[in-house]
């Protein structure tokens, strides 16, 4: 008596032993993040099988997808970029990092599941990791200027792109922290969403900016402690001091050579500090006024 499998079954069991042969598992770096911001995650694949596995030869070997809580598909602008070939043999992990803000419109706060497949071509097999839940969550607007981005070299033979800094604050578990939004004039157009740094419930920072566009800011990160951070018209740090309140508060004052900076407070070196500071910088430690 002959017996027959349907084709269905076959198909079953065959991805339920690749299963079983290789993992694939997705971990956002963190759990909540703003709308335009980077998020950056690893991929752990780990093998089991018992064969040596040669992955990441074709453009399309690992994929992403992310869908909603309510169950809709978020739109893909393209698949995220993961490249460089490699070995992976048995009984050991390999950790792929990217960053899947830039890849999807995720633009609504609303709770997400990521998923992550990996395409073994020698088995000609699929792979997917178990959903992976994080949340994008709306921070609320505490500032926001609009600014003229300095042309290159001085030119002022046409008219100044427009861009806004925009500052908002969000928890994210049990710490308050502060963000930068960089857009165009209009917010239609995102540039860069970053937290700058945690800070404390009770502060307004304060928030200037110098004659090259570039924002400094100096916000409460603590009962005394206080973060300076200046960012360009880029979005990038490319100063960050950090000041106590010990005989006086820090604060943001224009000097007579029209450079604004800190007056107020003690700097002290900090591990956060860019540049690091060196031991024989002339203010560090050394009261402001």
């Amino acid at each position: 008596m002959k017996r027959f499998c349907p084709a269905g079954l076959v198909l079953l069991a065959s991805l339920l032993t690749v299963s079983a042969q290789v993992s694939v598992e997705v971990v956002p770096d963190q759990e909540q993040f703003l709308p335009g911001e980077a998020l950056p995650a690893a991929v752990r694949i780990t093998n089991r099988s018992g064969q040596t596995l040669r992955l990441g030869a074709e453009p399309d070997w690992l994929t992403f997808s992310i869908e909603s809580r309510d169950g809709f598909v978020v739109v893909k602008y393209g698949e995220v970029p993961v490249v460089g070939a490699f070995v992976l043999e048995s009984s050991e992990v390999a950790t792929k990092r990217v960053d899947l803000g830039p890849y999807f419109n995720l633009v609504q706060p609303g709770r997400y599941a990521v998923i992550a497949t990996v395409h073994i071509s020698q088995w000609d097999a699929l792979e997917a990791s178990k959903p992976k839940s994080f949340d994008i969550v709306e921070g609320s607007k505490m500032w926001s200027q609009e600014f003229g981005v300095p042309a290159p070299g001085g030119a002022t033979n046409r008219p100044p792109e427009v861009r806004k800094y925009t500052l908002q604050r969000a928890t994210l578990r049990t710490q308050l922290r502060l963000y930068l939004r960089l857009t165009d004039a209009v917010e239609s157009k995102v540039f860069k969403v970053f937290a700058i740094g945690p800070m404390v419930s009770f502060n307004q920072p304060e928030a200037q900016l110098d004659k090259f566009s570039n924002l400094h800011l100096l916000y409460q990160t603590g009962a005394h402690s206080f973060s300076y951070t200046v960012i360009n018209p880029d979005g990038e740090i490319v100063l960050r001091q950090t000041y106590d309140y010990v005989t006086s508060r820090p604060r943001l004052q224009v000097d007579k050579d029209a450079r604004l900076g800190v007056i107020g407070g003690v700097r002290h070196p900090s591990s956060t500090d860019l540049p690091v500071p060196k031991p024989s910088d002339d203010d560090v430690g050394t009261p402001k006024r």
